[in-house]
């Protein structure tokens, strides 16, 4: 038995939901596309160096969430819906990185 308990949720086909503000979620599409930092003050990009295991992630109070892995959707993204813990939810569009369209507020309290 696992007692890994995973900092998010997952609803639906697109929507990744923050739920513990200890940890901070690097989110991993593909790997032409920047990581994606969720934190309890909202969504940016992710400048740092990605961990490259779960020990050294925790250690930096990080959780990498690969959005292709079978746990989570199981394939690539190009628009992803993420629930923060500052009751807003951001529309990732993976189609225009690198723009100001990229990351933007979908909804500013989806509660």
């Amino acid at each position: 038995m696992n007692n890994y308990e995973k900092a998010f949720l997952v609803s639906g086909r697109n929507t990744i939901i923050h739920k513990n503000k200890k940890l901070d979620l690097v989110i991993i599409n593909d790997d032409q596309d920047p990581p994606i930092l969720v934190s309890r003050h909202g969504v940016k990009v992710f400048e740092d160096a990605v961990p490259s295991s779960r020990s050294e992630a925790k250690e930096r109070y990080l959780e990498l969430v690969d959005v292709s892995s079978v746990d989570v959707f199981g394939e690539t993204k190009t628009l992803l819906f993420i629930q923060a813990l500052n009751n807003k939810e951001y529309k990732i569009e993976y189609t225009k990185k690198g723009t100001d369209m990229f990351i933007r507020v979908h909804q500013d309290n989806y509660i």
